[in-house]
């Protein structure tokens, strides 16, 4: 079983490898009991947060992780794929603008690096 951080990153690096834009990982372990980590994210389009869940999805049961809980992939708008520990978030660019989720979460010490990412885009968004 792999650790929650690791989880939260293999996340990430799913949605970063199937084009997914604003994309960031928050510890907020030390903030709520909900859960350790955020990884948020923004879909193009209603399809593409269809398919960003499916991939993540397909991704982490490879490695041998599932889903306790989903909702909203098929509306397309926000979805939440819900890990125990780790909260995947995938949303349409206008209700990722329109919640503003990271602004709750993001204390701006608590961001976890993007090994893999190339570029500032997909590294830090900024609403």
């Amino acid at each position: 079983m792999m650790d929650e951080r690791t989880l939260a990153l293999h996340a990430a690096q799913a949605l970063y490898d199937k084009k997914a834009v604003d994309l960031m990982v928050l510890d907020v372990s030390h903030l709520t009991v909900i859960t350790d980590y955020m990884v948020i994210c923004t879909g193009r389009t209603a399809q593409q947060v269809h398919s960003l869940c499916d991939d993540v999805e397909d991704k982490l049961l490879e490695d041998g992780v599932a889903p306790r809980k989903k909702e909203g992939q098929n509306d397309g708008r926000w979805a939440i794929l819900d890990y125990g520990p780790v909260l995947v978030h995938i949303f349409h660019p206008e209700q990722r603008q329109y919640y503003k989720l990271e602004r709750l979460w993001d204390e701006g010490t608590n961001r976890v690096e993007l090994p893999f990412a190339q570029n500032e885009e997909t590294k830090a968004f900024m609403p």
